[in-house]
């Protein structure tokens, strides 16, 4: 009841905000797309970080925008929270006949073939057509990759990935040679969808382990300017083999 209670509090907020704050007022489902997935952003930044008060801070905002989308969708006409709701109860149990009904499923795997094979029941016309098109380039990598994978088009194990990975890094280089810039793109984005697909036999995720590494790298490039400070230069006046042993010293230190 007291949850119960506390998601009651948030639609009269809500409905409160509608009714009196300008802001609020003139809000559409266009004007809270970016904003919604600024905060999708910030909600993964604290996921990779796992801060958890910060997790709890967005997804809280989440939730806003949630409760926000069917606030507008509610005077329209079209649906209200209660519908949105029902509506993803009513998907899971649907979803997991082997909860809910008389379907076997002993492993992970088995439930996500059965996932996808009730989403093509439903009327989707390929396993792959749930991936937005929006999604950045290597989640959509992997998620594609998953999808396919619940038909049987997958490797068998993870050293033959990493010969497929070879494979391609040697067609790169190949046409590097050609200077033909389309087909070295071409080639370069077959390398990654690659190594994406390494990621998942190695059971990592690609686009978190890029973030840490962007992440690294700036704390350290940042603290290398600051040494350089310190020692009454910049990088600019550096060269490069200056800065390497810069960027050497900040490594050994973090370890």
């Amino acid at each position: 009841m007291e949850k119960t209670a506390t998601f009651d509090r948030l639609l009269k907020i809500m409905d409160d905000l509608r009714e009196k704050c300008p802001w609020d007022r003139k809000q559409t489902i266009q004007t809270l797309r970016q904003l919604t997935i600024e905060e999708t952003y910030e909600l993964a930044d604290a996921i990779t970080e796992e801060d958890w008060m910060s997790i709890k801070e967005e997804l809280g905002d989440i939730l806003l925008h949630m409760v926000f989308y069917s606030k507008i969708a509610s005077e329209k006409q079209h649906f209200d929270i209660n519908d949105v709701i029902n509506g993803v109860c009513e998907k899971l149990i649907r979803r997991h006949p082997h909860i809910y009904g008389d379907v076997k499923a002993e492993t992970e795997e088995q439930v996500k073939q059965n996932w996808e094979k009730l989403k093509l029941k439903e009327g989707k016309k390929s396993v792959l057509s749930g991936v937005p098109q929006s999604l950045p380039a290597l989640v959509k990598a992997m998620r594609l990759q998953e999808k396919a994978k619940q038909t049987g088009f997958e490797w068998d194990n993870a050293s033959q990935v990493w010969d497929k990975v070879k494979e391609e890094v040697g067609e790169l280089h190949e046409v590097v040679a050609t200077n033909d810039k389309d087909a070295i793109e071409d080639e370069f984005g077959d390398v990654l969808f690659s190594l994406v697909n390494y990621s998942r036999f190695l059971e990592i995720d690609a686009e978190n382990a890029l973030e840490r590494t962007n992440k690294k790298f700036q704390r350290r490039f940042q603290a290398m300017e600051k040494l350089a400070l310190e020692n009454g230069q910049t990088l600019n006046d550096m060269s490069l083999s200056e800065m390497d042993a810069l960027w050497n010293q900040i490594k050994a230190a973090e370890k």
